[in-house]
């Protein structure tokens, strides 16, 4: 797909997509929508990415949807709901964010509001510009969240936090993302980049990616599980079938060796068969 709205770069193990509507504020399209599932569909499809990192290009991350239709914004075709024509363009982000196989950070540059911080949910860490400001704004345009944010934003900030920013709708700062657990860290605008980088290096650098991916799928499949034994039941099928794989040797002689490890299992082909199955049923049982 050729890219209008969005970036997509690759530098070694890290790969970069940047809202790219700096003179819109990165405002949400359908277009942009689009090109964020195929940039999501990439990553996956190359072994060689190892971690993603989403940001914004400019002075914002990304204003919120795109409101040049004015009141009809929001309004969709047909009298009665029908999934399958009305599904929220921000969920198929998300959703797709959520299933990525690779660690997803987000480096909030700037202003991140209504769909612009509801994207960023699904993203497994998040750092902040100390001037960003982010903000549920869904309250004051007569709307409810949206992009799955009433599943993803408690399990991140817990209900109670969730419940006063979507009941106020208010715009807060960098300040009180942190103190309520939105955002990992804060960082002047011109090093929050690079704060992301940091952390994605550590990872591409230091672990095997068929670990990784796994490990994701259990945490995120794990939070709504009623009783700590399905994490144990998901933990011991895991380590059974990781424990005799080949990064598992080869990161156990390069920890007695003191060296580096080289796994050499990729994520396109070596996944263990638990996972396929967590996958395929979008359960982790």
């Amino acid at each position: 797909m050729e890219s209008e709205h969005i970036a997509y770069d690759v530098d070694g193990p890290i790969a970069t997509i940047t809202l790219d509507r700096p003179d819109r504020l990165n405002a949400f399209t359908e277009q942009m929508r689009r090109e964020l599932i195929d940039a999501f569909d990439r990553v996956d499809a190359d072994d060689d990415v190892r971690a993603v990192v989403v940001t914004g290009r400019g002075r914002a991350f990304c204003a919120g949807a795109d409101l040049a239709a004015g009141g009809d914004t929001f309004v969709y075709q047909g009298e009665s709901f029908d999934m399958s024509q009305h599904a929220d363009g921000g969920g198929t982000v998300s959703l797709r964010i959520f299933e990525c196989q690779k660690p997803v950070i987000a480096a909030i540059n700037g202003p991140a509001v209504g769909v612009g911080i509801t994207m960023t949910l699904p993203m497994d860490i998040r750092v902040a510009a100390d001037s960003a400001r982010m903000g549920f704004v869904f309250s004051r345009r007569g709307l409810v969240p949206e992009a799955a944010s009433s599943w993803f934003l408690p399990r991140v900030v817990g209900i109670s936090q969730a419940l006063e920013w979507v009941f106020s709708g208010r715009v807060f700062d960098a300040e009180e993302a942190l103190a309520g657990g939105l955002v990992r860290s804060l960082h002047p605008a011109d090093q929050v980049l690079e704060a992301a980088y940091g952390i994605a290096r550590e990872i591409a650098e230091s672990t095997s990616a068929v670990s990784v991916a796994t490990a994701r799928r259990m945490l995120w499949g794990l939070l709504g599980a009623d009783h700590p034994y399905e994490g144990h039941r998901a933990d011991s099928e895991a380590m059974f079938e990781l424990g005799r794989a080949a990064d598992v040797r080869e990161g156990v002689a390069a920890f007695l060796e003191k060296r580096a490890p080289s796994f050499p299992a990729r994520v396109s082909t070596d996944m263990p068969e638990v996972y396929k199955r967590w996958r395929a049923t979008g359960r982790v049982a």
